[in-house]
């Protein structure tokens, strides 16, 4: 299927639906060859313009987009489809720059990957990614019942996959948060290295640094603390890792 086609046909409800947003047409059509073998839908982008014109709600699941798209902002670009309209964002990059990495976490990007990539890992990363997001094509097949974890005056439930606050109102979270969060709440009360959080979001440790873990620390303690700067729940442990109190209110 070309690219043109792919752009203009319609999109089938079943599968996940990637936008490859690429400057690099060789590498669209190879990444969009290995997201049809895997049961994906791709849809072809040459830039952030072309996905923009898909209108304010595109049928898309998931933007996977190269950090450094020629001649405009991959970030500025991420930033705004989270904004907007709040899809998982998986960033590529073909520099090895460890700030590349903080940076693309900073705006709220899912996962991060450099090419040249490994085709499995890259189609684990996105299938984890969209777990997290709820996709419903990869989700267990019992949903009933909601499983609700309490801590302070915050809710998360995990069969929808949301953070709610007193009011019943829900609290955004990137999927790279909420999996952090839903760890730190089955495993309260224990003090938790970096290392063993770069497992559980399924980062290759060899690529990522203890600045990204506390770059997510950050962002989440935003949205978890009363006071982010003096944490109740999410606490620092100097020198061994971060503790999950949840009995304290915040």
């Amino acid at each position: 299927m070309t690219e043109a086609i792919m752009s203009s046909v319609p999109l089938p409800d079943s599968g996940p639906v990637v936008a490859i947003i690429d400057d690099d047409a060789d590498l669209r059509a190879t990444v969009a060859a290995l997201l049809m073998e895997n049961g994906f839908v791709p849809l072809s982008l040459p830039d952030g313009a072309s996905f923009l014109a898909l209108g304010p709600k595109p049928k898309v699941d998931l933007a996977l987009i190269d950090l450094r798209l020629r001649g405009e902002n991959g970030l500025a670009l991420a930033i705004r489809i989270r904004e907007t309209l709040g899809l998982p964002v998986v960033m590529l990059t073909g520099r090895g720059d460890e700030m590349d990495k903080i940076i693309g976490l900073e705006t709220g990007a899912d996962d991060y990957m450099m090419k040249p990539f490994n085709p499995r890992e890259l189609i684990a990363r996105l299938r984890a990614v969209l777990r997290r997001a709820g996709h419903p094509a990869l989700l267990p097949a019992d949903r009933s019942a909601s499983t609700i974890r309490a801590f302070g005056q915050l809710r998360l439930d995990q069969t929808r996959r949301e953070l709610l606050g007193p009011d019943g109102a829900e609290i955004p979270l990137t999927n790279a948060e909420y999996r952090l969060l839903e760890y730190f709440l089955r495993h309260p009360d224990r003090i938790i290295p970096r290392t063993e959080l770069l497992t559980e979001l399924g980062n290759d440790l060899s690529q990522y640094m203890d600045r990204t873990i506390d770059v997510l620390i950050l962002r989440l303690r935003r949205k978890v603390e009363a006071v982010p700067s003096k944490p109740v729940h999410l606490q620092t442990r100097r020198g061994l890792g971060y503790i999950f109190v949840t009995g304290a209110t915040a």
